[in-house]
């Protein structure tokens, strides 16, 4: 056993490269998040359709095993971000990989609702919740200084890489059926298994490198403080602040990003024009995930989340007064631009405040969050049109609560520094 907070004596050959390694660790992140595909709606969406057919399971029935398989599903970050902090990075990833390619190829054989139940529990959970996660920490736990940009570039490539899985899967699915495409999935996350143990680390410690400190001189703790505590981040505002304001959005987005065709059409534009709506909000977001990136340091983090917050409260008032296509696309930038800066603060925030020692459990237990949220989203959508024959009042609802919240985000204290030491955690030499 070592302790992080030693630098390994042994210098691995990720420390024998001429540039920082933790690059090569945002790299395999943006792949390990892009495999989350089959645990995620717009990855399941691909193949609604053809599974109720093939299953003879309806709609109504389907939405409540998906909202069930999501609640469960959302469990699986609280024993996965203890993993990772126990266990490293790389142990995770490849265990969480394995596990998700297994229980992909499990669902492709479903022949009923019980069946489709138990895998998709397990694909929700390792995949949407567990393997999410594990793509976070593999940043967070090799980043501080540059720990916002790194975010940024890790948010730029999961754009292309959701982009590149969605068509790539969609023309599987029509030329070889759902069973085939997916099933095809599961073989492709087995393949990464021994892709990941070879270039993830969990750590730049465990290879014998400094890590991307915080300039000292600069710092609000001196050398020889300790990270946050997974008890002591709970008890911190801010830390509520971040992950509400983060599900509140999350919530939104499940929620208008699946309905995103009837909604338009309740203001009178057609499908065509939902498809450039969707259009928008990536081109916008891919860009705010650029900006936002370079500038969330940990003195502006909460900050922007309070900005992008503004935003989102701004495009949901927005929402029910358009009344053609000018009102749909500012809508659209908007919701666009907020999602590419809260997406980012997501990412950077939790080890901007405090620190990589048990960065795990914290972001865990934040996922665990804004994954509840997304489940809730369509569900709150869904029975506001059905029960007052529009979503104008959930739009008007949730605008006054994200405000609520973007307040809070631009006035609550940030606590200090994270330090430039991490504490005493034992990680196996594996790491």
């Amino acid at each position: 056993m070592s302790s992080t907070a030693t630098i390994s004596t042994r210098r691995s050959w990720p420390g024998r490269l001429p540039f920082y390694y933790g690059w090569i660790n945002v790299i395999v992140a943006s792949v390990a998040m892009t495999a989350t595909l089959p645990g995620r709606t717009h990855g399941l969406g691909l193949v609604t359709e053809p599974l109720l057919e093939a299953l003879q399971v309806n709609r109504v029935t389907f939405a409540h095993i998906n909202l069930v398989a999501s609640l469960i599903g959302a469990a699986f970050c609280l024993p996965v971000g203890w993993m990772i902090d126990r266990w490293g990075v790389r142990v995770t990833v490849t265990t969480v990989v394995a596990a998700l390619g297994v229980s992909v190829l499990g669902m492709g054989e479903s022949t009923s609702w019980i069946s489709l139940l138990a895998m998709l529990i397990l694909v929700r959970g390792f995949g949407q919740s567990a393997l999410s996660l594990v793509a976070m920490a593999a940043i967070g736990k090799w980043f501080s200084r540059r720990l916002g940009l790194a975010m940024g570039a890790f948010a730029v490539l999961l754009t292309f890489g959701f982009i590149a899985s969605v068509l790539g899967m969609g023309a599987a699915v029509e030329q070889y059926g759902w069973r085939a495409a997916w099933q095809g999935i599961g073989f492709i996350l087995l393949a990464l298994v021994p892709v990941f143990w070879l270039f993830t680390r969990s750590t730049p410690e465990s290879c014998g490198i400094e890590p991307d400190r915080p300039d000292v001189a600069t710092s609000a703790r001196a050398a020889g403080a300790v990270d946050f505590t997974f008890r002591q981040t709970l008890a911190t505002p801010v830390f509520w602040v971040v992950v509400l304001g983060s599900s509140a959005f999350n919530l939104v987005w499940s929620g208008v990003t699946l309905f995103n065709e009837s909604m338009l059409a309740e203001r009178g534009l057609d499908q065509k024009f939902a498809v450039e709506i969707m259009a928008i909000l990536t081109g916008i977001g891919l860009l705010a995930n650029l900006g936002g990136g370079a500038l969330a340091s940990r003195t502006r983090v909460v900050k922007l989340l309070g900005v992008g917050l503004v935003l989102l409260a701004g495009a949901l008032v927005l929402f029910p007064t358009i009344d053609g296509p000018t009102g749909a696309r500012l809508y659209a930038a908007a919701i666009g631009l907020s999602g590419g800066l809260i997406t980012v603060v997501f990412f950077a925030a939790f080890g901007h405040l405090f620190g990589r020692a048990q960065l795990g459990r914290i972001q865990g237990a934040a996922q665990f969050a804004t994954v509840l949220a997304s489940a809730l989203g369509p569900v709150l959508m869904a029975e506001c049109q059905e029960l007052t024959g529009s979503y104008a009042p959930m739009f008007y609802t949730l605008a006054a609560v994200v405000g609520g919240l973007a307040v809070a985000a631009l006035i609550v204290p940030v606590p200090l520094a994270p330090p430039t030491i991490l504490s005493t955690v034992d990680v196996p030499q594996w790491s």
